[in-house]
């Protein structure tokens, strides 16, 4: 049991004294001392009324130890996306931390695709991808990054190392947004999403290619949702897409063509 440890965390990450939290409860300063030393336990009624002051489930006070999780798991109980709380709908990550306790931003490669795609919730295999930091990115939430393959999101070159910000809740997946999409039968994608979770349950799936065509996936088969952050490539993007160039040099065959008309038809 981590009651004790963690009501005590707890206290201190809002910056409360032992007097503040006894006050706010209602109870002595020593009875709160007493819970903290583990001296004695709360009744279920104040159980109750410290799981609603922290906005975090009893179970969770009593089975989990707070002080172990990283800066953004926390940050996610306290948002209230608690398990014991949401239940079955709440998506449960499996994440690494460095040695600082700091959230790691594990490293999906071409080649660890596959693996991740069968892996992606097994706690042994995301310990062996590779980690990096990003100190210009929020402690408070889960990034990942993962290397593209193809041509369907260009001027993003192939090739590209893609971070993105783990979406807990899909039915904030906004519009016109790029998002990762881990699924069960295509891997993972990169897509600009159009959400139609409310209307059918499902995304509608664009590429920044106009070569390529949309198409919808239910929700049933996608595993993970990553919001796009930022990206990091060796090339240049390409100016514009190929479809773009090819109307280019089209009207430029036009105007070639018109300008020789010019020419002959002013011959005697």
């Amino acid at each position: 049991m981590y009651f004790n440890t963690n009501i005590k965390f707890l206290r201190k990450r809002k910056s409360r004294t032992q007097d503040d939290l006894a006050l706010l409860l209602g109870i002595p300063r020593s009875t709160l001392n007493n819970y903290e030393n583990k001296i004695a336990y709360p009744g279920i009624n104040l159980l109750i009324a410290i799981s609603d002051y922290f906005g975090i489930a009893i179970d969770t006070l009593i089975k989990v130890d707070l002080t172990k999780l990283a800066e953004s798991q926390l940050s996610q109980l306290e948002r209230g996306y608690d398990v014991f709380i949401r239940g079955s709908n709440l998506r449960v990550l499996t994440t690494t931390v460095n040695s600082e306790n700091e959230e790691n931003i594990e490293l999906v490669s071409e080649k660890a695709k596959a693996g991740y795609s069968s892996g992606f919730a097994d706690p042994e295999y995301i310990r062996i991808l590779p980690t990096f930091q990003l100190p210009f990115l929020s402690p408070e939430k889960k990034y990942r990054t993962f290397q593209i393959s193809g041509d369907s999101m260009l001027p993003i070159p192939n090739g590209s190392w893609v971070t993105g910000e783990f979406v807990q809740n899909w039915e904030l997946i906004r519009n016109r947004q790029a998002y990762i999409i881990l699924t069960l039968n295509e891997g993972i994608l990169f897509k600009v999403v159009e959400n139609l979770i409310p209307e059918n349950g499902q995304l509608r799936l664009h590429s920044l290619n106009p070569i390529y065509l949309p198409y919808s996936i239910h929700i049933n088969e996608i595993r993970e949702v990553w919001k796009f952050v930022h990206y990091i490539s060796t090339e240049l993007p390409e100016e514009r897409p190929a479809e773009n160039r090819i109307m280019d040099e089209i009207a430029e065959i036009k105007a070639d063509v018109k300008s020789l008309s010019e020419r002959i038809g002013k011959q005697p």
